[in-house]
């Protein structure tokens, strides 16, 4: 399962995507979301799914290793479904005891699993394409005008930065210490809710033990390379936008707008 998380993972392919500025890459990224949450409706997702296979197919990344994030999300998936197929008004459909399926209710939970998967997905494009490098940098550049009001603008950066690069790296080790534990006669999978929770001690224990012991050798790695924070730090290369980065800006102000006038008119 661990294996097919994709959030915080780079998928170099050398496209256009890849070569466009984070900056723009991040801007993009938070338009979509803000997209997603204005629509009300069912028509404008075509749009944003349009936009998204359009992304996927000029960065080259192959479309199932992108869907690939989603297979250890059903679980979260699945239950917003079911909240909200529960939570609709009107006359019932179909009744399991005191809960009532309703068409007012099965309508949200179908818009709102779509929501879920697309934000997935959309955010996802933006570590696949973006190295962690790049990333620190470009979450810098836009946190730089808040530095005016003290706002450590290179230390949130790089933050963010390690804790989304170091996701996939913890989950691989957990997916190590399990299979050791399973080895050794560990059983995460059958009994109760409760019996699961007493069984995941041997697996977090060790798993925090080296969760430290990796925060510790980054430490020293960055006290040895003589790291003192932004304050004086020159970078070799400098981000820099260009026309590339002007069409994908005004193509996701275009996305928007068309967004908003869809919700105005409906």
């Amino acid at each position: 399962m661990f294996k097919d998380i994709t959030i915080g993972q780079y998928y170099p392919t050398g496209s256009y995507v890849h070569e466009l500025d984070p900056r723009t890459k991040i801007l993009v990224t938070f338009a979509l979301i803000a997209g997603l949450f204005i629509i009300n409706t069912f028509v404008p997702y075509t749009y944003i799914v349009a936009f998204i296979l359009g992304v996927v197919f000029i960065s080259r990344i192959p479309l199932n290793f992108v869907l690939k994030g989603l297979k250890p999300l059903r679980v979260i998936i699945i239950f917003t479904f079911l909240i909200n197929i529960f939570a609709g008004q009107g006359e019932a459909i179909w009744r399991i005891g005191p809960l009532s399926v309703t068409g007012e209710g099965i309508y949200k939970a179908l818009f709102m699993a779509i929501r879920l998967i697309l934000l997935v997905v959309g955010t996802s494009l933006l570590t696949l394409t973006t190295s962690p490098i790049s990333l620190t940098d470009g979450i810098e550049r836009l946190l730089n005008p808040l530095r005016k009001i003290g706002v450590p603008a290179h230390e949130l950066a790089m933050m963010m930065t390690i804790a989304l690069r170091f996701i996939p790296t913890l989950l691989e080790e957990t997916d190590k210490i399990m299979k050791a534990q399973m080895a050794r006669g560990a059983d995460f999978e059958s009994g109760n809710i409760i019996s699961r929770a007493k069984g995941l001690v041997p697996l977090l224990v060790p798993l925090f033990i080296s969760a430290f012991r990796r925060a510790d050798e980054l430490a020293m790695a960055m006290e040895a390379r003589c790291y003192r924070g932004g304050e004086g730090r020159t970078k070799m290369k400098e981000l820099k936008m260009d026309g590339r980065d002007t069409m994908a800006l005004v193509t996701t102000a275009l996305l928007l707008v068309v967004l908003i006038v869809h919700r105005t008119m409906v």
